[in-house]
């Protein structure tokens, strides 16, 4: 078993819990369509925290309980930080939870 599978979990739970924080937790699913996108992110489809809920966080909860192997790379926190931009305050913590995730998937904890 990868040793990281615990703290991405514990990690992917906090980032869940500050979407819904923010306010940035939707009820309702987007459209199949919109959560069928080609582009990183969906940008064309999805608002980010949309991306993060609907996309990014159900795979990688999938992956973590089917014991899948994780991903080696990720750069999560500079798309949020372009994003969030105008927003820096309110997303501080969210960020900082991205950038967090993203050096527990490339082991550098």
């Amino acid at each position: 078993m990868d040793a990281r599978v615990l703290a991405v979990a514990e990690q992917l739970l906090l980032i869940e819990r500050e979407l819904r924080v923010q306010g940035w937790w939707d009820a309702q699913a987007p459209s199949a369509q919109a959560l069928s996108s080609q582009e990183p992110f969906c940008v064309d489809t999805l608002a980010f925290e949309q991306w993060l809920q609907w996309i990014f966080l159900p795979r990688m909860k999938q992956m973590v309980e089917a014991g899948a192997a994780l991903p080696r790379v990720s750069g999560i926190q500079p798309m949020a930080e372009q994003v969030f931009g105008g927003q820096a305050k309110k997303a501080r913590e969210l960020i900082k939870l991205l950038g967090e995730f993203d050096q527990l998937i490339v082991g550098a904890t």
